[in-house]
């Protein structure tokens, strides 16, 4: 669903606003959660702009190399060079491309943003991570191999913990909270903690199956 999608990513964004430490009380009241979301949208926004800057650049690298593939003398021997400029033109046209798509989405997004049940999805999946932070760190920390939650990078730590949330509060089904945990990290992470996002969520959702982690997370009314 779009709008869990959305609530998500919103989410994530306003987690990256507040302190990696325990909150408290007033950090979870109502009012202070409404500020961390509009935080959250002004830095989705901004996103959208840097998102068409790149495309911006990647076409005017995407001519320049095709024009440098043309101007290359001819003759087998330079062949070679042609075809390497004449690649990363288009492999650069086509990052542009992939850039601008995703621009376009959202600019509708944020208008998605408006309605009522995108806005307390993301203030609720907020919360609720914020709330039992430390419980859901233990969880995650019990399915590390060879590494410490605290090590990751703090967007990735947001991911996982909001997977969680996710999975126990929401009700998402595991397939559909790795793959979007996933897809969150290629837009806010990088390759290493994409790898480390969905191998953590796998060895989880499994431990969680088999019973190995207590249904510990709170209900959403509870939250």
């Amino acid at each position: 669903m779009q709008s869990r999608t959305l609530s998500r990513e919103l989410a994530l964004l306003m987690l990256g606003q507040t302190s990696d430490r325990g909150p408290g009380p007033k950090s979870l009241a109502d009012g202070a959660m409404d500020v961390l979301l509009q935080q959250a949208l002004s830095t989705l926004q901004q996103h959208v702009r840097e998102a068409l800057d790149l495309s911006a650049e990647n076409l005017q690298t995407a001519q320049q190399q095709l024009l440098d593939s043309e101007l290359q003398e001819q003759g087998d021997q330079q062949l070679p060079r042609v075809r390497k400029h004449l690649q990363a033109g288009l492999e650069s046209a086509e990052q542009a491309l992939n850039r601008l798509s995703a621009s376009l989405e959202l600019p509708r997004l944020l208008l998605l943003a408006d309605q009522e049940s995108v806005r307390m999805g993301a203030i609720q999946r907020a919360r609720a991570v914020l709330a039992q932070r430390e419980t859901i760190d233990v969880e995650l920390d019990g399915v590390m191999e060879g590494w410490r939650l605290g090590r990751l990078p703090r967007i990735d730590r947001d991911i996982l913990r909001l997977a969680v949330v996710d999975l126990g509060q929401f009700a998402t089904p595991a397939a559909v909270a790795c793959n979007e945990a996933v897809e969150l990290a290629n837009r806010y992470s990088d390759e290493q903690g994409r790898r480390m996002i969905n191998g953590v969520l796998r060895r989880y959702t499994a431990a969680k199956a088999a019973g190995h982690i207590p249904s510990q997370v709170l209900t959403s009314g509870e939250a």
